[in-house]
């Protein structure tokens, strides 16, 4: 079973270890795919750190920004995965 935790109370440092397991990386603002910003699947825009969602889905987890359209998006995509 898949278990669900909270991004909110967890240190930038150890987002950035957790993007870094998961073969992603980060600026000081950004999740970063190789050399360049992840856009978000639905908005194409960058994804902040302090914004993201990891979220299952695929492998590797789908990682988008927490604005309502994208998590809104996710769920019609991925709803029978949670």
């Amino acid at each position: 079973m898949t278990e669900y935790i909270s991004l909110k109370t967890v240190s930038r440092k150890s987002k950035i270890e957790i993007l870094k397991a998961l073969g992603y990386g980060a600026d000081d603002v950004f999740v970063l795919k190789g050399d360049e910003p992840h856009l978000d699947a639905y908005t194409e825009e960058p994804i902040r750190i302090d914004n993201m969602l990891i979220l299952p889905g695929r492998s590797p987890p789908v990682i988008i920004d927490n604005n309502p359209l994208s998590l809104s998006s996710y769920l019609e995509d991925y709803g029978d995965v949670l």
